[in-house]
């Protein structure tokens, strides 16, 4: 912004700078980054959106989806949270309940000597039990997960026993939760919002070839994406019960976690115990709807946790109700809807790739990342 992007580094540049800017390739003409900018100035935008723990995906979903990475809520309230992805041959890609009898995550604990990588209590099998917020919406109420496989670290609802009821590890998820609840083709939230079959909540996580993370060879797909599912949303049609989904969804973009970026802002520290690993960096929120006012722009912190009180005060649950995440966040996000004003006209977010390419794409989906 200062110019500083202009000034030669004078010789040999560094091959890994601390600092980069990101291009946006054909800006203006379907550049990979316009339907991003498009929606952050046509809708909300939070200034200071921060992750709500220090690490890696594998916990972050955890929070995003039920507030906590603690094993069991005894261990949240002592400070206690799974910290990393996992270790283990295969980490990654089997996770939670049904990960490989020799997977271990790391767990930070609020102590100023934690017991050393290895010891007793240092490390656990990644199969929690908890509540989330699948468990306390009201009667009637439904729930959705979408993600391109079963066991991977972004899947949080395989790291939950009453919701996955695993086989054993190694194994499959088999439970009626589980079931009725997760989609693992995440094009099909298209599908569903064509078909007036969305979900009250969902959660849509991309694959791999429609993923923002750094470092991937074609991450050109992401804002398309993006793009794609709000102009479903926006343009859905009239259902047969009368419901218009663009009259009544809220949609939350974000990110699980910084990507290892600089930032300048720092996070508040929650008071111990949780304060150990709480809150992370800043991620970018940006918040569309019919009843969000263009440019609008927030400059309260929020976290993961107020994604999840927004949740329960939609649903006219209390806010906290899980007593995790979702009681430690200050504030909920109900500040970016204008109610009392009438539905703003939706305007098709302009993309490279529409619905019809990812409902149609016979890639084999992968996970959103491989570290």
């Amino acid at each position: 912004m200062d110019g500083a992007d202009d000034v030669s580094c004078g010789g040999t540049c560094p091959s890994q700078p601390q600092f980069r800017f990101v291009e946006n390739p054909n800006a203006g003409r379907h550049g990979i980054l316009d339907p991003y900018l498009t929606l952050a100035t046509q809708y909300g935008w939070a200034n200071y959106m921060f992750q709500t723990n220090q690490g890696p995906s594998f916990p972050a979903h955890q929070f995003i989806f039920g507030g906590t990475s603690a094993p069991d809520a005894a261990d949240d309230h002592m400070g206690i949270f799974a910290s990393e992805n996992g270790r283990g041959p295969m980490a990654i890609s089997r996770a939670g309940c049904i990960a490989d009898a020799t997977t271990r995550v790391e767990l930070i604990h609020p102590n100023p000597n934690p017991p050393p990588a290895g010891a007793a209590n240092s490390d656990v099998y990644p199969c929690f039990d908890h509540q989330t917020i699948p468990d306390i919406l009201p009667a009637g109420f439904s729930w959705r997960y979408y993600a391109p496989s079963a066991g991977s670290i972004w899947t949080a609802p395989n790291a939950i026993f009453h919701i996955c009821q695993p086989t054993g590890p190694g194994g499959t998820c088999q439970g009626r939760e589980w079931l009725n609840h997760v989609d693992l083709r995440p094009s099909d939230v298209l599908a569903d919002i064509r078909n007036c079959n969305l979900r009250s909540v969902s959660w849509v996580v991309p694959a791999g070839q429609n993923s923002d993370h750094a470092g991937n060879p074609d991450n050109t797909g992401g804002p398309a994406w993006v793009a794609a599912i709000v102009n479903a949303i926006g343009n859905s049609p009239t259902c047969p019960n009368g419901e218009v989904y663009w009259h009544n969804t809220a949609i939350f973009i974000t990110w699980d976690d910084w990507g290892g970026w600089y930032d300048h802002e720092p996070p508040t520290i929650l008071p111990l115990p949780q304060g150990d690993y709480q809150y992370g960096f800043r991620v970018p929120l940006i918040v569309v709807s019919a009843y969000t006012p263009a440019g609008y722009i927030s400059n309260f912190r929020y976290d993961f946790g107020s994604i999840l009180r927004f949740i329960e005060h939609n649903f006219g649950i209390p806010e906290g109700e899980l007593n995790f995440a979702d009681r430690r966040a200050t504030r909920d996000l109900t500040g970016f809807f204008h109610l009392d004003q009438a539905p703003r006209h939706f305007q098709r977010v302009s993309a490279a790739k529409d619905a019809s390419y990812f409902l149609n794409d016979k890639t084999v989906p992968t996970d959103p990342d491989d570290d």
